[in-house]
């Protein structure tokens, strides 16, 4: 069973936002500034936040100068994760990937079947590391975006949680880069 250990010090992590979309500004963009105040309230850092076209080079162009930038821990992007023509970021995110954390995909549909039934079937979201960062993409939605924060991220980021959590490994993420 998952628990925080009060006796360890929490751990900020720097987290960028980036929501995709052909038709919200900042100011629309409920999934987003739901991801913020969760980020905000969890006591991490905010490092970045952007929104770009569903444009697969775009998205991906994006991903990988965050990925970059050594104050950018995790990358979460919203939107374009579902099944129309227009949605590419799953595809996006997989050209950036070293590594796909498979796992991220199956426990997000766990957390949406409990919520939205076998509507959950419909969403790609996925999660991966590139040049030590964690990538996660979450459907556009402010309640899938609420959830995935909720039942898994605010967990996982947080250095307390036990028995591991995706903190504790960032220093080893980019290892193999630092190999001779």
């Amino acid at each position: 069973m998952s628990r925080i250990d009060e006796t360890k010090d929490f751990i900020p992590v720097r987290i960028a936002i980036l929501t995709v979309s052909d038709s919200r500004g900042l100011a629309e963009d409920r999934s987003g500034e739901a991801l913020v105040a969760r980020i905000a309230e969890a006591g991490h850092v905010l490092a970045a936040r952007d929104i770009v076209r569903d444009e697969r080079a775009d998205i991906a162009a994006r991903l990988r100068d965050w990925c970059a930038d050594p104050g950018i821990d995790v990358i979460i992007s919203t939107g374009g994760t579902g099944l129309t023509g227009r949605d590419v970021t799953v595809e996006a995110h997989r050209d950036v990937y070293e590594k796909e954390i498979e796992a991220f995909a199956t426990v997000f549909t766990i957390v949406s079947m409990q919520k939205i039934g076998t509507s959950a079937v419909q969403s790609r979201a996925t999660g991966g590391v590139a040049n030590g960062t964690y990538l996660f993409a979450l459907p556009g939605s402010p309640g899938a975006c609420k959830d995935a924060w909720d039942e898994i991220l605010k967990w996982q980021l947080d250095y307390r949680h036990r028995p591991c959590n995706f903190v504790e490994i960032m220093p080893r993420l980019d290892e193999h880069l630092r190999r001779k």
